[in-house]
């Protein structure tokens, strides 16, 4: 099919629910998430407005991983990301400085490795690609949203009026709030902190950390080996619903970096020379992930892995799902995405979200399980497993002693949260009919 027929068919689909307008889909931000949609979307013949107040190639904190499903999107559409280190197994190391290995295994939809790659270069790359493919630019910062025009009002007091807005927009996202999509009060936060350094590390390392004897940060420290050298270093925390807590990482950030270093994960004792922090809404708690003409992707649906912070791959997934459905029939894409979610990302948040929910309140728990996960007799017993649960592998995973442990773990997980408010707030969410 032709780009103009496409083109006039999708125009035909829009023009029962919208009036005329100079774009089919508004995008709001140009991060993985964003990007992604809007490349599917012009590829599919569709006007796109990929809306950025930021010059590109710019930076995000982030630990700089692409996890094997999103590299398997990036296979699927065409993006070859060169020259960059494949990463497979990962370091998981305790409180007391315990390590376990976790093994990459491929699984039957995405590959066995993950990805390096700087987010200067990657969120560059990945817009470049939308524009190219027919998007349009517009920089300017979005400051409201009407989900009913539906329309984006930006920064210099015009609007921006569109047949379909996707907020890509992240954590704090201004299209999740004007569209009444979100409540932040009921939302799971974290905050992380990164920076670069010139260390040397084998593996990807993932550090469970004692803030002080018996009491866990709810959260983890990394040290990732860096795309062209050097590592990638930083820490992130759990808050809860409790944002303000969230600074806390850069008080702790010395002590850890100290600990770093006795333990071994890193050659010296390592200081910030520039440190990058960023937000997190995680589980998609408190967040309606779509409703009537504005859908949410990646980080402003809050579509990051409750467990392990990863949230890349999400944002590829739900860019791509996002723009599917908008293509395949605008009226009910909003439908049809969260059905997508409630099977790609809800099943396990549910249940991961519900752990995430209640171990950030009780420090003590947090440093009896990560003493725990990585003591030397239960640790490699568990690591294939907890390899696959962890980075949310399971759905997709190929036969195994790994995969069926982690059925095994998922099962019992849900059974241990079945009444769970936030299980049943997270279903509720995705199912939202209003």
């Amino acid at each position: 099919m032709s780009r103009r027929t496409a083109t006039k068919k999708l125009d035909e689909r829009l023009a029962t629910i919208v009036t005329a307008h100079p774009f089919d889909v508004a995008v709001v931000g140009a991060g993985p998430a964003g990007s992604v949609a809007a490349l599917v979307l012009a590829r599919g013949g569709a006007r796109v407005a990929l809306v950025d107040r930021a010059g590109f190639p710019r930076d995000k904190a982030c630990g700089d991983l692409i996890g094997p499903r999103g590299v398997q999107v990036l296979l699927d559409l065409d993006l070859d990301v060169t020259g960059v280190p494949r990463l497979g197994d990962m370091a998981v190391i305790g409180p007391t400085g315990s390590r376990v290995v976790l093994p990459a295994r491929p699984g039957r939809d995405y590959p066995g490795y993950a990805l390096a790659v700087a987010r200067t270069r990657f969120d560059a790359m990945l817009r470049d690609a939308a524009l190219d493919a027919g998007a349009s630019p517009v920089a300017a910062r979005v400051v409201g949203c009407d989900p009913a025009a539906p329309s984006v009002r930006l920064d210099d007091g015009s609007e921006l009026r569109a047949g379909v807005v996707i907020g890509a927009d992240g954590a704090l996202s201004t299209v999740a709030d004007g569209a009444a999509l979100c409540d932040a009060s009921r939302s799971l936060w974290g905050f992380a902190l990164r920076f670069y350094a010139d260390d040397d590390v084998d593996l990807p390392t993932i550090v469970f950390w004692d803030e002080s004897p018996g009491r866990g940060l709810p959260g983890y420290g990394w040290v990732f080996p860096g795309e062209s050298g050097g590592v990638n270093v930083g820490l992130g925390v759990g808050t809860g619903a409790q944002r303000r807590l969230g600074t806390g990482v850069t008080r702790h950030l010395p002590a850890f970096l100290e600990h770093l270093h006795r333990i071994g994960a890193t050659t010296r004792t390592l200081t910030p020379s520039r440190s990058l922090g960023g937000w997190l809404r995680v589980g998609g708690v408190g967040t309606v992930p779509a409703r009537g003409r504005v859908l949410l992707v990646g980080d402003a649906a809050g579509l990051v892995n409750p467990l392990q912070g990863e949230g890349i791959a999400h944002a590829l997934t739900s860019g791509r799902a996002a723009a599917r459905a908008v293509l395949r029939e605008p009226a009910s894409a909003a439908c049809s995405y969260r059905t997508f979610l409630a099977r790609d990302f809800g099943a396990y948040a549910s249940t991961t979200a519900t752990v995430h929910a209640a171990m950030v309140q009780h420090p003590r728990l947090v440093s009896s399980v990560g003493r725990t996960l990585t003591n030397p007799v239960v640790g490699p017993r568990i690591a294939g497993a907890w390899g696959v649960y962890w980075n949310a592998l399971l759905r997709g995973s190929s036969p195994s002693v790994a995969s069926a442990g982690a059925a095994v773990a998922s099962g019992l997980g849900r059974v241990i949260t079945a009444t769970a408010r936030t299980r049943r707030e997270i279903h509720r969410n995705l199912h939202d009919t209003r």
